[in-house]
């Protein structure tokens, strides 16, 4: 009954420089990136949308359901000539747990290059 008490998700500020690259194009770039854990699962970085080049992403007609952040609305890069479907997803209206990735990007790392340094430093 209610959630697995195993099932946690931690919010934390990722100070470091965080780079998505798209092939050769870089399309975000962030020192305010907000890191998600939850159990089980690799960590994901989530950018705030003014570090993100908007002009490159295509709202996908993908949608999902999670049941501790919610609603899910995914993006495609659009490169030259070259299309990556659901590389970035987002929540636009998060539970309250996870209140402050909301509108904020993350991206697949399958599907893109996540660069993420430590500290500011790097």
């Amino acid at each position: 009954m209610g959630h697995d008490s195993s099932e946690r998700i931690d919010l934390k500020s990722h100070s470091g420089r965080v780079r998505i690259w798209a092939g050769d194009a870089l399309i975000a770039e962030t020192h305010r990136a907000i890191e998600l854990r939850k159990t089980g699962y690799p960590p994901r970085l989530y950018i705030p949308r003014e570090d993100v080049e908007m002009t490159r992403l295509r709202r996908s007609a993908t949608t999902t359901h999670c049941p501790f952040k919610g609603d899910t609305t995914y993006y495609s890069v659009e490169l030259d000539g070259e299309t990556i479907n659901d590389a970035a997803w987002s929540y636009e209206a998060p539970f309250e747990a996870v209140a402050p990735i909301r509108g904020r990007l993350a991206f697949d790392p399958e599907l893109v290059r996540i660069q993420a340094g430590g500290d500011r430093s790097n």
